[in-house]
Order: structure tokens, then sequence, then C-alpha cells
């Protein structure tokens, strides 16, 4: 009966963690994803208080293996559902666009104009004029597309005019159809099947990654 509670009281521990990590944001994430991040301070800690506990070092130790059973179990369920990654690991979030900053998205990511400029800054962009668009990615980091004169060995240092760039849409992840960012880009399925047969695929399943541009033109990666 002891060993149930300290069970239950690990999951439910669990539970509180992501959903503190949640409220908190994603910025003290660094590169790791959402239950990882929170699994590795608990796991850490856990295991520390193992080293100390010599009577009875049963407990914490099927307390870390609870934590190591969600991990795999939620690594597992986000892997073969990529739709469930959005409530497990979170979303990117559109800061800036096309010469606009997007306040609400700012409350959204937990962060304010000041830590947007410093990322922008360790990413190389003093300018905010610089940058076409700028992602807050789900893992804590700043994924910025300059514009395109602002590249290095940019066009405009011999005076040539660029067109703008965009944002490619993923529309299969890893063998999966993403129906929503295909409709959203104004496709169907029958044009993806169409596409896909005249690059040599039957299926979106032997697809890994399958992105189309602003032009609707489909480009595929296959598994290695």
């Amino acid at each position: 009966m002891e060993l149930i509670k300290v069970a239950l009281s690990a999951l439910f521990s669990a539970i509180a963690l992501f959903i503190i990590a949640k409220i908190l944001g994603h910025k003290q994430m660094s590169a790791l994803d959402f239950f990882d991040y929170i699994t590795g301070i608990t796991i850490g800690s856990i295991a520390a208080e193992m080293a100390t506990e010599i009577e009875k070092p049963l407990k914490p130790l099927i307390a870390m293996a609870i934590y190591g059973v969600i991990t795999v179990l939620l690594t597992t369920i986000t892997s073969k559902f990529p739709k469930t990654r959005k409530y497990i690991n979170g979303t990117p979030t559109i800061i800036m666009d096309n010469g606009k900053l997007y306040r609400k998205n700012m409350k959204k990511a937990k962060i304010d104009l000041s830590e947007f400029m410093v990322m922008c800054r360790k990413e190389g962009y003093f300018n905010l004029n610089d940058i076409q668009t700028a992602i807050f990615e789900y893992n804590g980091q700043l994924t910025v597309l300059p514009k395109s004169a602002k590249r290095p060995l940019n066009a405009s240092d011999i005076n040539i005019e660029t067109e703008p760039e965009f944002i490619f849409t993923e529309i299969i992840m890893e063998g999966k159809l993403l129906k929503e960012n295909l409709k959203r880009s104004g496709l169907d399925t029958t044009w993806l099947q169409k596409q896909l047969e005249i690059q040599g695929y039957k299926s979106y399943k032997e697809i890994l990654l399958g992105v189309v541009d602003e032009n609707n033109e489909l480009s595929v990666f296959a598994d290695g």
C-alpha cells in the first residue's frame, strides 16, 4: 500500500510540474522539450535524495521509474500522434512578421519586448528592420528569417532587387498528414496525391517531411 502511495505521489507531482511549466512559459527551457525539461530537473532531485536515502532507497527509485515511464509514454504518443504535440510541447508563436510586432503573441509566449530584442541581438540582428519574420519556438528559442536583402552577401550590395521570401508550411510530418496545414494552404488530398505521384511516391506515409512554399510548390524528404 505504501509503495502505491509513492507511485501516485510521483504521478501527481509530474502533473503538477507540467502545469507549472506551462504557466511559466518556454523561455527557461533552452533547447529541451517541455517534459524533458521538468523531468530532467525532477529526476535529478530524486536521484540526489536517493543517494542520501540509505534506509529506504526503494521509494525514490520507484518515483524515478515512474517519471521515466511517463517520459517514454509521452514521447511515444507525440511520435505516433503529431497533433498531440501542440498540447504537450506547445506550438511555435509568430512574434514579428512583415514589420509588425504581435503583442498578444508575446504575452502568450511569456516574453516582453526587451527580452525579444535581446533574443534578436543574440541571433545577430540589432536592427528589427532587417527581420522579415521572427518565431518563438516551443523549445524557448527564437528563429529569425531575415529580409532577403539582409542576408550574408546580400543582394543590396550589388544593387539587385529581390522578391520577399516566406516560411515553408509543413503538410507531412513523419508519415502523418497535417490536414489543417494542407487546408490552410488552400490545397487538398487530391492535389497532394498527384504531386507525390509526380515525384515517384505512392503515399504520404513514405515521406518523412513534406513542405509547400508560397507558390504551393511541394518539397518532400524521404527517410534516408
